[in-house]
């Protein structure tokens, strides 16, 4: 028989996740609130040991910006799956703060899922085999575009593609040192998280780096930087195969110009730097010629902001929304539902709602 958590206890998970999700401590929600709930009283409802009066339920909601139902829906993902892979420099209350949007979102999006009967699944491709060295994950890249049917042209939009093979693909605000990170929610639904306010050349190499984690078993002897290096390798082969980066730029160069990388940027979506580094990692130019460029870009800021100007736009995560609005048109779910699924208010959802 199935034992579902009590009133209480989904109330008291509930509270913790949304004032960890504001970076509150209890003593910082007590003042957003104007002291209408003190810390004690927080502390309490936390722990489960009491619940709130209808007051009190509605001064929380707004201290912490979510509708009241938010705080009564039990939890479909498991905070503790969520890991972060390397070391951080974020601290743990930025990390716990990522961590419980990621579980609100994902809660979120399983649950439009399940409602519109559209779960997706990343299919198990290279599970076959470890990946050792940098020819396997070269090998690996063209085997998923020819998987994929992406030929060898540059990726349209890299977000719908993974999360039309089954990746969802969560992007939050967090701090500048955090670039993303990958997981399995529940041990089953694969994750990618980006940092929303990223340039969108730095969010596509690393929802693809991110990718390479998930579907990659690594030879358990190779060291996590080294990892991390093939992982790099394998986002910059699937953004410009090296047999493509050669047929535009040549087998051996001095120098080149940004006015070519240019042009592959607006084609391939890929920054100069992943081009420069592909450039060295393929012995095109020298390790001192990309040293130079590194040096330069450090010490210019002119030439640093022109070299990450961006020059290709993708649109962020949409299947979500998709598949709210697809409930609501449907009438799936009510107007209130939409909106609480989207964090929208009532009139924004309505607003947005237009029916052919």
């Amino acid at each position: 028989m199935i034992m579902y958590p009590k009133q209480n206890e989904i109330f008291a998970k509930r509270l913790k996740n949304a004032r960890l999700m504001k970076g509150f401590s209890m003593e910082k929600l007590s003042e957003a609130t104007g002291k209408v709930v003190s810390k004690m009283s927080i502390s309490k409802y936390e722990r489960a040991l009491s619940m709130p009066n209808s007051t009190t339920l509605i001064a929380l909601s707004q201290a912490l910006d979510q509708p009241v139902d938010y705080f009564f829906r039990p939890s479909i993902s498991h905070i503790e799956s969520i890991r972060f892979r390397k070391k951080s420099a974020l601290g743990a209350k930025e990390e716990n703060k990522i961590k419980e949007n990621i579980a609100d979102q994902i809660d979120r999006y399983l649950e439009i899922e399940e409602i519109c009967g559209e779960e997706s699944k990343l299919e198990d491709i290279f599970k076959k085999e470890k990946i050792k060295d940098a020819s396997q994950i070269k090998d690996a890249a063209k085997e998923l575009r020819k998987e994929w049917n992406l030929g060898s042209d540059g990726i349209v939009n890299i977000i719908n593609l993974l999360e039309e093979h089954g990746v969802k693909i969560i992007e939050i605000e967090a701090h500048n040192a955090f670039d993303g990170m990958s997981t399995f929610i529940n041990d089953k639904i694969p994750v990618i998280v980006l940092n929303k306010g990223f340039l969108f050349y730095m969010k596509r190499f690393t929802a693809l780096h991110e990718l390479a984690h998930l579907i990659f078993d690594f030879e358990k002897n190779i060291h996590p930087k080294e990892e991390e290096k093939l992982c790099n390798l394998f986002a910059n082969e699937m953004l410009i195969l090296e047999e493509v980066f050669k047929k535009f730029v040549g087998e051996k160069r001095n120098d080149i110009s940004y006015q070519e990388l240019k042009a592959l940027q607006a084609q391939y979506g890929i920054s100069c730097d992943a081009m420069m580094y592909k450039a060295k990692e393929c012995r095109i130019i020298k390790e001192s010629r990309y040293k130079s460029y590194c040096i330069q870009k450090n010490k210019r800021p002119d030439f640093k902001e022109k070299v990450e100007q961006s020059l290709f736009q993708e649109k962020e995560s949409n299947r979500f929304r998709i598949l709210v609005y697809k409930a609501l048109s449907k009438e799936m779910i009510s107007l209130s539902k939409a909106a609480a699924l989207l964090k929208q208010n009532l009139q924004e959802v309505r607003s947005e709602l237009t029916l052919l």
